[in-house]
């Protein structure tokens, strides 16, 4: 090994190769797991707490590893019927909010990609105007009233239907594909429709994992509507909006005795964090392949 000129030289195979690493790249790899681990800790840390003794978590000093374990925590959040009722409705709210932006989204796209569609300028400055300018939370909770999806179950699916940087996303990628293939389908007698749902739809499976990654992401996470739209019934709460609940005002659910006197409403706000977070580490390695594919094939065809 030579460490001459802040150099370092390593062996890589035994057939000779010689991989140089210079002191920049160590920094870096410094630094990127200084980030990492900068990242990770918080999350690291509500696991911990999370099935930690609730009375000793309020002593302190839990950094990495719960000093008391316990699974009481977790015990109170399933014992609390409002966390099932949100997670339902999240679910619902995610499938179908994720579905119908898919299909939604990716329509519009289709018609946009086509160099001959009539008004296309039109439509295209009404889209940029819309995504950079918006006429606030109050005329839109006007519209919401007006158009009656305040406090209807539909509040979280159809506001989420359209997005205008999904339909850029998508329309770039469906640009890319080849127009022979639509153009055979049409001498087929295929119409526009059948060409967008057979054709166009299954070559576009990186992109629209993508996308759907991104929607299901937004709609997991969402409280806002529950919070602003909604008069806060329980049965309409969302998951996120749940736990909102939970941390704001420290609040405990209805916990068997045997097990109230081992939490605290922060340890039970980190244990509901975590099952909230569960369902997208479950779902992420299913499509994080179609995520990256989809991702660069945008930047490419950009």
């Amino acid at each position: 090994m030579n460490t001459g000129g802040g150099n370092f030289l390593m062996k890589k195979k035994s057939g000779g190769l010689v991989r140089k690493i210079n002191f920049a790249d160590a920094v870096i790899v410094f630094i990127l797991l200084l980030f990492t681990c900068w990242a990770l800790y918080p999350f690291i840390y509500t696991v911990a707490g999370s099935f930690n003794d609730g009375i000793d978590f309020e002593y302190g000093g839990i950094w990495f590893f719960p000093r008391k374990f316990t699974l009481a925590n977790y015990q109170a959040v399933f014992f609390d019927d409002r966390l099932y009722r949100a997670f339902l409705n999240t679910v619902v709210s995610t499938v179908a909010g994720v579905a119908g932006g898919l299909i939604f989204t990716s329509c519009v796209a289709y018609a946009m990609s086509h160099n001959r569609l009539k008004g296309k300028k039109i439509f295209w400055t009404i889209n940029m105007i819309t995504m950079f300018f918006g006429g606030g939370l109050i005329p839109y909770f006007m519209l919401i009233v007006n158009i009656g999806l305040y406090d209807s179950f539909l509040v979280y699916i159809v506001p989420a239907l359209y997005s205008v940087y999904n339909m850029i996303v998508l329309t770039s990628f469906f640009k890319g594909i080849d127009t022979s293939m639509r153009e055979s389908a049409m001498m087929d007698g295929a119409n526009e429709f059948r060409i967008w749902w057979s054709l166009y739809l299954p070559v576009s499976t990186p992109a629209l994992a993508t996308v759907g990654l991104w929607l299901a992401v937004a709609r997991w996470n969402s409280y806002m509507p529950t919070l602003v739209y909604t008069k806060k019934d329980e049965s309409m709460w969302l998951l996120q909006y749940y736990l909102m609940r939970i941390i704001k005002d420290a609040s405990l659910p209805d916990a068997d005795p045997s097990i109230s006197q081992q939490i605290s409403s922060r340890t039970i706000s980190f244990a509901a964090i975590v099952v909230a977070t569960i369902p997208i580490f479950c779902v992420y390695p299913f499509v994080s392949k179609y995520f990256t594919k989809g991702v660069m094939l945008g930047a490419i065809k950009g």
